[in-house]
């Protein structure tokens, strides 16, 4: 399957890395603002064709996947661009600035027999499979609460710190907790208490989030742009607890008793970095003609959009181009 990346940024260059390492995969084109960039891109890391425009990008009719890495605000208009020109797309997180963008898009997937996809890596990460069936089974018992963290001291980064950006802390960090949450509790979300702290232009820099299901489990989450935090996932049951070590990058996990007796340990598979698996999930979702890879599909990553709606319109943080009510 050969890939065009939209973007020749720092994200760009990390899955880039990994694409040279799978068989699956040719690193096709790349197509920055400036073409000079492109080309200093595609030569650092492998790629066939480099193109100063990203028009350039969507009609080389050799591309058959568009793998979207420009900013939050971005999303949206070049997701849109590559549909419109025939491509399949897997699109970077926080796939959208708002649900109605994600709405509209997935709308356009599916009526041009498209496939379009969230590049959020832990959904498609084998080893978290292994967590929720660790959950599900009897090892901590009957799991009813969780708690997620996820911080980096990123303020300093302008896409994080700006409105017009799609900034604050939960598009870049707190999706990897409402993520984490709906990956191991499913189910409805009867009630959600949340608040947050703001910059002085308006985002969010750190929130805490509580989600309150209707069977009465709890999931706790936080995360801030402001510092670094353990980045770990807890799940409590009755007969015990499960630890992540890394809710944005699993890689182990240990169940305990409530008496601190270590009951098993899990660890990932060998991999290349985590990011092959979204691209092996939309080979397998293009091969077999469907518009959403199994382990990522539309219905959850509107649900997700909606949820960051619903919070937003709760702090009363909104970037431009937002619906009127959140």
């Amino acid at each position: 399957m050969r890939i065009g990346i939209l973007g020749a940024g720092h994200i760009a260059g990390k899955v880039s890395g990994t694409l040279k390492q799978m068989k699956e995969v040719r690193c096709h084109a790349v197509a920055a603002r400036d073409l000079w960039r492109a080309q200093a891109f595609a030569g650092e890391h492998g790629f066939a064709k480099a193109y100063g425009s990203y028009e350039e990008l969507v009609d080389d009719p050799d591309v058959e996947l568009v793998y979207v890495a420009t900013p939050h605000n971005c999303h949206y208009p070049h997701v849109k661009l590559a549909l419109e020109h025939g491509k399949n797309v897997l699109c970077e997180k926080s796939f959208m600035m708002n649900a109605r963008e994600a709405e509209e898009v997935t709308a356009l997937a599916r009526e041009r027999g498209l496939l379009l996809a969230e590049a959020i890596w832990t959904r498609y990460m084998p080893f978290s499979k292994t967590i929720r069936e660790v959950v599900d089974s009897s090892v901590i018992g009957r799991a009813r609460m969780l708690s997620a963290n996820l911080g980096y001291a990123v303020d300093w980064k302008e896409r994080l710190i700006k409105p017009e950006l799609g900034g604050g802390a939960l598009l870049d960090l707190g999706v990897y907790c409402l993520n984490f949450a709906l990956m191991v509790f499913d189910g409805e979300i009867a009630d959600i208490k949340t608040a947050c702290v703001k910059n002085e232009l308006g985002v969010d820099m750190q929130e805490t989030i509580a989600l309150y299901y209707a069977d009465g489990r709890v999931a706790n989450l936080h995360a801030t742009a402001w510092c670094a935090t353990d980045r770990q996932g807890v799940i409590g049951g009755d007969k015990g607890f499960l630890v992540v070590d890394n809710i944005n990058n699993p890689t182990s996990a240990t169940a305990w008793t409530r008496d601190g007796v270590q009951l098993g340990h899990w660890e990932a598979p060998p991999r290349i970095s985590g990011f092959e698996y979204e691209f092996l999930a939309c080979r397998k979702a293009i091969e077999a003609g469907r518009c959403e890879p199994d382990d990522m599909p539309h219905s959850e990553t509107l649900r997700v959009m909606r949820l960051m709606d619903s919070l937003r319109g709760a702090w009363g943080v909104h970037f431009p181009g937002d619906p009127e009510k959140l």
